[in-house]
C-alpha cells in the first residue's frame, strides 16, 4: 500500500509509504494521495491534516522508472494528472495541512511539502530542487511557490544549481516554519496538528482563501477581499463561541462551523 492513513483526535495522518523506493511517486501513489485528501476534506470529523512518511526519506519525487520504461507515461500526463491535482487540493482544502519532513524532500516531494500550510522538519531533513539534475523544470507548483517563500533570486539559484538546503537553512530563508530535533519530530508534528484541530478551523479556511488570493492581488483588491472574508468569519459559530468564551473567561470549544 503506497499511502496509509489514520485518524485520531480530529487529525488525519496521511503517510507516504513506499520506503523501498524512497517514497517516490508513481501513478497509484499519486491517485491514492488525491483520494486521501478528498476523504479528509469531506469528513467533518477531520479538522486538520498531517502529511508524513515512512523510512529515512520524506519523498524523492517522481518514480522515474514510470516515465522512462517502455510505453511509460509522458511527462505532460504525469504533471497534469498526478501533481497539479495534488497541489490544487493542498492549497484549496479548507483545513490546515501540516507537512512533517523527517528526511530528504526532493523534486516534486519538496514542492508538495512546500505547498502545505505549515512545514515542520527534523534537523536531518533537507530540501532539493533536483529537477535540473535530469534536465527538467521544477513542477508541482515549484516555480510559483518557492520564489514567494525565499525570493526570486534565491529560488532561481536553488532551481538551477539543485543545491541541497538543510532544514535549519530552510528556516532561516523562510522556506519552512520550524526545525526540531530528530527524535521530537513526530511528537511535535502530532501536537501541532492536534492543536490546530481544536482551533477555529472555519476561520483557517477563510484565512487560506485570503492567502491564496494575495498571490495575485493588488492591495485594494486584497483589502476588499479581506472585508468580504471577515464578514463571513463573523457569521460563523466559532466566532460566536470565541467571543462568548472570552466574555465568560473560559476556554472556547470550537467546532469548525
Amino acid at each position: 500500500m503506497s499511502i496509509k492513513t489514520n485518524i485520531e483526535n480530529g487529525v488525519m495522518n496521511i503517510i507516504l509509504s513506499r520506503p523501498e523506493v524512497l517514497n517516490s511517486f508513481n501513478r497509484e501513489m499519486a491517485l491514492s494521495f488525491q483520494r486521501a485528501l478528498d476523504d479528509a476534506e469531506r469528513n467533518p470529523e477531520i479538522r486538520a491534516i498531517l502529511i508524513s512518511a515512512q523510512g529515512r526519506v520524506f519523498c524523492a519525487g517522481q518514480d522515474l522508472s514510470e516515465a522512462i520504461e517502455d510505453n511509460g507515461l509522458e511527462h505532460k500526463q504525469i504533471v497534469a494528472e498526478h501533481y497539479n491535482p495534488i497541489i490544487l487540493r493542498l492549497r484549496n482544502i479548507g483545513k490546515p495541512v501540516i507537512a512533517s519532513v523527517g528526511g530528504v524532500a526532493a523534486g516534486a516531494g519538496a514542492n508538495i511539502a512546500l505547498a502545505c500550510d505549515i512545514v515542520i522538519a527534523s534537523e536531518k531533513a533537507s530540501f532539493i530542487q533536483a529537477f535540473s539534475q535530469i534536465g527538467l523544470i521544477p513542477d508541482s507548483g515549484g516555480t510559483f511557490i518557492l520564489p514567494r517563500l525565499v525570493g526570486f533570486a534565491r529560488a532561481t539559484a536553488l532551481m538551477m544549481t539543485a543545491e541541497k538546503v538543510s532544514a535549519s537553512d530552510a528556516v532561516q530563508m523562510g522556506m519552512i516554519w520550524k526545525c526540531v530535533p530528530d527524535d521530537t519530530l513526530e511528537s511535535a508534528s502530532v501536537s501541532l496538528a492536534e492543536k490546530l484541530a481544536k482551533m477555529p478551523t472555519r476561520g483557517f479556511a477563510l484565512t487560506k482563501k485570503c492567502l491564496n488570493k494575495s498571490m495575485n492581488s493588488n492591495l485594494t483588491d486584497q483589502l476588499n477581499y479581506e472585508e468580504e472574508m471577515q464578514d463571513e468569519a463573523g457569521k460563523t459559530g466559532d466566532y460566536q463561541e470565541g467571543v462568548q468564551a472570552f466574555l465568560e473567561k473560559r476556554k472556547p470549544n470550537f467546532k469548525g462551523s
